[in-house]
C-alpha cells in the first residue's frame, strides 16, 4: 500500500512585523528550515499525484510528502507562495469561501485575535460569564461552573484551562446565534469595529488565489463558514458544501475532481456521504499519521502538523 506524509500549516508569517505577534503559527524562517529538512528526506508530490495514486493506481516516489495550507490567510500568498514557486513545490491551499468572497472575519479567527489582544484570560472569562448570565433563561443555559468543568476535563496542546474553556465554548458548545453574538461583542471590544478592513488584511482575495492557480498551486474546499461540520444536520452540511463548491467553480476548479479539508477536522458519516455524492476525490482530517492512499481512506486522510516536524536538517 502506498502512503504519503501530509503536512498541515496555518499561519506562516514574520510575526515580529505584525500587530499580533502572540498569534500562534510558524515563522517564515522556520518554514524555510522545514522545507530544507523535507527536501533532504522526502520527495514533494502534488494533490493530483495523490488522486492518481488512489483512483488510477499511479505510482508515487519513495517518501512522498504533500504540503497543505488551511484557512486562506494572506500569508499564504505573500510569504508561502513565493517560496514554493522558487523551489518548484506545488502546495494545496484551503480557503473558506465566506472569508474570501464576503470579506467577513471568520469566528475561528475572531477568537484567535481576541485571545491575542487580551493578555489576561480571566478578563475574557468574566466577559463570557456575564454574557452567559444575561442569556441564561433565554437559551436555558446551565451554570457557568458546569460549562467550565465540562469543557476543561480533557486538555490538549499547550493551552491552560481558561484558554481551553474560552475556545471550546465559543467554537461549538453554545447555540450558534449566541456564540456569534458573544464573539462579535468581544471582537468589537478588544480588536476592531471594522470587520471588513480586518478581513481584507487577513485573507487572500480571489485574484491572488487565481494567480496561485496559474502557477500550479491547488485550491481545495474548506467549507463556507468554517464551522464544525460534524455538529450540524445533513441538510446544513450539504448547504455549506454547496456554497463552497460555488466558490471553487468560480475560480475554475473542476467540480468532478475536487478535494476537501474538514474545518477543525470535524466530519461524520453523513458528511462523507455528501462528499461522495458531490464527486469529492480527497478529504483531509487533523488525525495524526501517515495517510494511506486507497479508496477506503480517501475521504479521511491523516496529516501531520507543522509542529510535528523538526526545524533543522
Amino acid at each position: 500500500m502506498q502512503t504519503v506524509s501530509i503536512i498541515t500549516y496555518h499561519f506562516v508569517r514574520k510575526f515580529y512585523n505584525t500587530k499580533y505577534p502572540e498569534i500562534k503559527g510558524l515563522p517564515v524562517k522556520d518554514f524555510n528550515e522545514q522545507l530544507n529538512y523535507l527536501s533532504k528526506h522526502y520527495v514533494f508530490v502534488t494533490a493530483e499525484d495523490c488522486i492518481n495514486a488512489i483512483y488510477n493506481n499511479g505510482d508515487l516516489p519513495s517518501n512522498p510528502v504533500l504540503l497543505t495550507f488551511d484557512d486562506g490567510y494572506i500569508d499564504h500568498f505573500t510569504e508561502v507562495f513565493p517560496i514554493l514557486k522558487k523551489l518548484g513545490i506545488k502546495g494545496v491551499f484551503f480557503p473558506p469561501s465566506k472569508a474570501v468572497q464576503e470579506n467577513k472575519v471568520l469566528s475561528v479567527n475572531k477568537i484567535h485575535f481576541i485571545l491575542a489582544s487580551v493578555k489576561n484570560s480571566k478578563v475574557l472569562l468574566n466577559d463570557i460569564y456575564e454574557s452567559l448570565d444575561s442569556n441564561r433563561h433565554l437559551y436555558n443555559l446551565n451554570s457557568n461552573k458546569y460549562y467550565f468543568e465540562l469543557l476543561t476535563r480533557n486538555l490538549y496542546g499547550f493551552d491552560n484551562k481558561e484558554i481551553t474553556f474560552i475556545k471550546r465554548i465559543l467554537q461549538k458548545e453554545l447555540d450558534k446565534k449566541l456564540r456569534e453574538s458573544i464573539i462579535d461583542k468581544l471582537f468589537k471590544k478588544y480588536v476592531t469595529y471594522d470587520d471588513e478592513s480586518f478581513a481584507n488584511e487577513l485573507y487572500m482575495n480571489i485574484s491572488q488565489i487565481e494567480h496561485m492557480i496559474g502557477h500550479g498551486m491547488h485550491i481545495g474546499g474548506h467549507g463556507h463558514e468554517h464551522c464544525w461540520l460534524n455538529t450540524i444536520s445533513p441538510k446544513e452540511q450539504e448547504a455549506d458544501i454547496d456554497a463552497s463548491l460555488v466558490f471553487l467553480k468560480k475560480i475554475g476548479i473542476d467540480s468532478n475532481n475536487w478535494i476537501m479539508c474538514y474545518p477543525y477536522g470535524g466530519y461524520n458519516k453523513s458528511l462523507i456521504e455528501i462528499l461522495k455524492k458531490k464527486n469529492c476525490k480527497l478529504a483531509f482530517t487533523v488525525n495524526k499519521g501517515i495517510a494511506k492512499m486507497n479508496k477506503k481512506n480517501a475521504l479521511t486522510l491523516e496529516r501531520f502538523d507543522t509542529n510535528d516536524l523538526p526545524l533543522t536538517c
